[in-house]
């Protein structure tokens, strides 16, 4: 931007120099430079055994993962649904249509199911335990 800004200061004419140096000013104020976090779009995980119900975030199958919908009822197999982009768009579909989805951050651990279990012979002697938990 240095170099802009000597530029500017070669303008002759002062009104427009003013005001380029006023435009520029706010566009730097507005701008962020060097290392930039992006803002996105948080990735989702499908959550494909999970039940459909009443308050989940959910996504069609055979859409996109990111048009994410609310379930605000259940009932015979339709699930009405909200749209989370835009609040003022429901829509009814069959429960086989959609798939819970958790965000980055969201916790998945009710969507754990356990796989076997160890017991060991002894309950007084020490024993090592392998914890193996999957996504259902």
């Amino acid at each position: 931007m240095a170099h802009l800004e000597d530029k500017i200061a070669d303008i002759t004419d002062v009104d427009l120099r003013q005001t380029i140096a006023e435009e520029v000013a706010k566009l730097k104020k507005g701008t962020r430079f060097g290392l930039v976090f992006e803002d996105h779009q948080p990735e989702v995980l499908p959550i494909y055994d999970a039940h459909i119900k009443r308050g989940e975030r959910v996504a069609r199958k055979a859409g996109k993962l990111t048009e994410t919908w609310r379930v605000l009822k259940v009932a015979d197999e339709q699930a009405l649904c909200e749209q989370e982009q835009d609040a003022t768009v429901r829509e009814t579909f069959s429960v086989g249509q959609l798939v819970v989805v958790r965000r980055i951050g969201d916790a998945i651990f009710p969507a754990l199911t356990p796989l076997d279990a160890v017991s060991n012979d002894d309950s007084a002697a020490p024993h090592h335990i392998l914890i193996g938990m999957a996504l259902r």
